[in-house]
């Protein structure tokens, strides 16, 4: 695994590297290829946390944990990541059987116990709206006075679809297309 491990407010110890890459390399055993890990350490208020976003094939697995001790939180982010792989690992294998999944290694990997798979994504209601060209701001705002945490719209800027939502810290973000 290729790692990229940055420090926010936080200076990232010689220790602590090496631990998060001896944690997070156990997780190389449900890929084929080398995936490439970026890391974020850092303090809030009186908490240390960890972020960390693992790309393969095309997919993106991503945790946050937040603990008074760092070690401990990245014990819990690798357990998080895990969970995903594990959860989601019948609909991993079937979309990246080619990419960078590995069945055979996910079945002898560990014991797994199959989720529902059926009715899992249900979809139980359908919306159906006018979109109108409008800024972020604009947008922000619509999203608020509606009492959503994220917003569908056309940027008149780009005339591209765009969505803001509320990020856990209670500011705002833009999600834009790239083509």
């Amino acid at each position: 695994m290729k790692f990229n491990i940055i420090g926010r407010k936080y200076t990232v110890r010689d220790n602590v590297r090496e631990y998060v890459e001896k944690k997070l390399s156990k997780l190389d055993k449900f890929f084929k290829d080398e995936p490439t890990a970026r890391v974020v350490l850092g303090t809030i208020k009186d908490n240390e946390y960890i972020e960390a976003q693992i790309n393969s094939g095309g997919m993106i697995f991503r945790a946050e944990v937040e603990d008074a001790e760092i070690l401990a939180a990245i014990d819990r982010l690798v357990d998080v990541i895990e969970r995903q792989i594990r959860k989601n690992k019948t609909r991993l294998a079937k979309r990246l059987r080619e990419n960078s999944l590995d069945d055979m290694q996910l079945i002898s990997g560990g014991a797994f116990v199959d989720e529902e798979e059926k009715g899992e994504f249900e979809i139980v209601k359908t919306k159906r709206f006018e979109v109108k060209p409008m800024l972020p701001e604009e947008a922000i705002l619509q999203m608020k006075l509606l009492g959503h945490d994220f917003f569908v719209f056309k940027n008149a800027d780009t005339n591209e679809m765009n969505i803001v939502y509320t990020r856990k810290d209670g500011k705002y973000a833009l999600i834009e297309s790239v083509e």
